[in-house]
């Protein structure tokens, strides 16, 4: 028997696989093909303080080893997902959930946290720090240690909840940005987000997004991702969610053996809705070719 068991800052899991947010909804879909508490948790659709509607369509697009996504954080506002999505997931799955949240200021960050803090079913806040900062530019906080840290310790000071900071991968120095989260208060880490890509339709002789570029996500940026996390595990001594075009049980233990402790899965769910499920049991079988009873056992194996 293998046990799968794993702990993200102090929060236990029956198992590291996490569907991605942006990937899952509020969970409602895809409880209609499996029981979701098979799952270790899930992060839920990426939340801001006001509702959006998101970029104008088209908004997908595919590519040869994946997809471009330039969705752009449509969500009802934290107050809504509150009051009306978490009592739904409640009767959907029964273990802590990570609150994928993100802000156009330090404030609004700060302050989504605060209101997540009284929330029980939230077990880890997964802060997406790719959002533009609109007090110097539209420069993402994720691409500038100090700003990075900025909302590190904001966050970290309006709730008693782990917070995972969510690394963007459009960066010179990921280890950098990841050293500022830590050294800023950070209980976690979560990378990569999506790399910037784009298309262009031969028809039309123009970008196939509306919004001209979006995030590459799929098994075309498993390798990026995984370079990533083994960066990072080298820099920082912190639990790592890893995440980037995994899509079967041999990558979750390659994403573990490079430093995470556990993982998220996006567009693979996409692709394969029962995707996770899959994994989830598939994983004894590999772990055991491994040699290993207990699958955290793994967690920054391929360093030594």
């Amino acid at each position: 028997m293998v046990n799968l068991g794993v702990t993200l800052a102090g929060v236990a899991l029956k198992n590291p696989v996490i569907p991605a947010s942006g990937a899952f909804g509020y969970g409602r879909e895809f409880a209609e093909v499996y029981d979701l508490d098979i799952l270790g948790s899930f992060s839920f659709k990426g939340t801001t303080a006001q509702a959006r509607f998101g970029n104008p369509q088209p908004r997908i697009a595919e590519t040869a080893c994946g997809m471009l996504n330039a969705v752009g954080l449509q969500n009802p506002g934290i107050d809504a997902v509150i009051a009306e999505e978490l009592p739904n997931i409640a009767k959907l799955f029964h273990g802590p959930v990570i609150a994928n949240i993100g802000g156009n200021t330090v404030e609004e960050y700060a302050e989504n946290c605060r209101k997540l803090d009284a929330c029980p079913q939230v077990g880890i806040i997964e802060v997406n720090i790719s959002c533009p900062n609109v007090h110097c530019g539209g420069k993402n906080f994720g691409s500038d240690p100090k700003s990075a840290a900025e909302v590190t310790a904001a966050v970290k000071a309006a709730t008693k909840k782990p917070v995972f900071l969510k690394l963007s991968p459009n960066v010179t120095d990921i280890a950098e940005i990841a050293k500022a989260c830590a050294d800023a208060g950070a209980d976690g880490l979560c990378l990569i987000n999506t790399l910037l890509g784009m298309r262009i339709d031969l028809k039309t002789k123009r970008p196939l997004l509306a919004n001209r570029t979006g995030g590459l996500s799929g098994p075309a940026v498993f390798p990026v991702a995984l370079r990533m996390v083994w960066d990072v595990y080298e820099a920082v001594k912190l639990p790592i969610i890893g995440c980037g075009g995994i899509s079967s049980a041999e990558d979750v233990c390659e994403m573990m053996l490079a430093g995470a402790s556990a993982v998220e899965i996006g567009a693979a769910n996409l692709k394969n809705p029962a995707a996770c499920k899959t994994i989830i049991e598939k994983l004894p079988a590999v772990c055991d070719r491994l040699g290993v009873t207990e699958i955290s056992q793994l967690t920054g194996g391929a360093h030594a």
